[in-house]
């Protein structure tokens, strides 16, 4: 009897309704099954001299892939990157790069309410809802360094709380990473310290730019993308007028070659040279020689970041007695504590390029000063950590994205 309940035959299959004979017995599928799409990259990165560049489309220039076309007629809103679940919220660091990213991605910034109460305490809301968002933090952890930092856990700690469903930390200069090792006996390693802190704070995610040594993202037990302020710099050069055999590229110390000649090789390959110094104290350094050939050309030095001014402008000087031609200063990071301005406006340079991982006081400014901008560099790097893509091939392979 219970077969019989069970068993069906094709001809009592007439008397069913006729929506439940095409949807039991029929041969297609009730639902279209979907088919993978290969998305194909056809304009690359472009730099513009490290400015923010948004292309504009005209209308008769905008299209759908065919996978989208027969939902071409709804909302645009849904193929708007304004309609992403991604926020971006600015710390008080440096609120202007913050903005240029957001301008880049065609995005506004999230609202945030960041306040220091009479007794120096921080305190942070959030102005809007980030539950199940993908949230980006840019904060750099620049002078005031503590003050910077724990702004920044605050942030995260506040956006934990709020149900964000993913917290990156945007840090374009991470501030304590020259600590990151013990070079004395009962020494700290505060880059691991604040790698700590950050992590608990709750942050699933850190981008930082040009980390003063790469065994620092090692400090991390989440993962960390790295990228180099290397390729603003180059398409800044090489928007000058400096024929390719008379450069040479010049690292101010012996840790740095390895930063040096990644710079060569993509500087038309040029020869490297290396100045070695000693260091006596902290902030303190004293060039002894100078390894390589660099009378008559010129020598383009190149350092992750500018404190005080003292190596450089005393490699600089070393440089000049040994014939070069001209001196110019490249850095990503320009933290400029006293007496740096000083010391770089002395003449010795014919030009300063940085950018603007930290913000420059505009009293600081001198003439021979360039700053140029990582807000499209730090900006497409934040929206391919967002779609979950990888830039390991062309044209995003200088994006340093695993």
């Amino acid at each position: 009897m219970m077969a019989s309940l069970l068993h069906f035959s094709t001809a009592s299959t007439s008397s069913l309704p006729s929506f439940l004979r095409s949807s039991f017995f029929s041969k297609e599928p009730r639902f279209p099954l979907r088919q993978g799409v290969r998305c194909n990259l056809v304009e690359p990165l472009k730099f513009d001299n490290g400015k923010p560049c948004i292309p504009l489309l005209s209308p008769s220039e905008q299209s759908f892939p065919s996978f989208l076309a027969s939902t071409a007629h709804l909302d645009n809103s849904i193929t708007n990157r304004h309609d992403t679940r991604l926020r971006i919220f600015s710390g008080t660091a440096n609120p202007a790069l913050s903005q240029e990213i957001a301008c880049y991605m065609g995005l506004e910034l999230g609202k945030i309410k960041i306040k220091r109460f009479a007794d120096g305490e921080i305190y942070v809301q959030l102005q809007e809802s980030v539950r199940g968002c993908d949230v980006f933090l840019v904060q750099p952890t620049c002078p005031p360094a503590n003050e910077n930092l724990m702004e920044l856990l605050i942030m995260i700690d506040a956006c934990r709380r709020a149900s964000a469903k993913n917290i990156t930390a945007v840090i374009p200069y991470f501030g304590y990473a020259r600590a990151d090792r013990k070079t004395q006996g009962r020494e700290s390693i505060a880059a691991k310290l604040v790698a700590n802190l950050i992590t608990e704070a709750g942050a699933n995610r850190v981008l930082a730019c040009d980390l003063h040594s790469g065994q620092s993202m090692g400090y991390f037990d989440i993962p960390v993308d790295h990228v180099y302020g290397q390729p603003v710099i180059l398409d800044y050069l090489a928007s000058k007028t400096i024929c390719s055999d008379d450069l040479v590229v010049v690292s101010p110390d012996v840790g740095g070659v390895a930063r040096a000649r990644s710079f060569a090789k993509k500087l038309s390959d040029a020869p490297l040279a290396i100045v070695d110094k000693r260091r006596h104290g902290h902030n303190v350094a004293e060039v002894m020689n100078l390894i390589g050939d660099v009378k008559g050309k010129v020598a383009v030095m190149v350092d992750d970041m500018i404190d005080t001014a003292g190596t450089i402008t005393k490699g600089a000087a070393l440089l000049h007695q040994e014939g070069a031609r001209e001196v110019y200063a490249c850095s990503t990071h320009a933290v400029f504590s006293p007496p740096a301005i000083e010391r770089l406006s002395s003449g010795l340079f014919q030009e300063v390029i940085i950018t603007n991982t930290i913000p420059v006081l505009e009293q600081n400014y001198f003439p021979q000063l360039t700053i140029l901008s990582v807000a499209n560099l730090l900006g497409e790097t934040v929206w391919r950590v967002h779609d979950d893509c990888s830039g390991a091939f062309e044209p995003y392979s200088s994006l340093g994205i695993d």
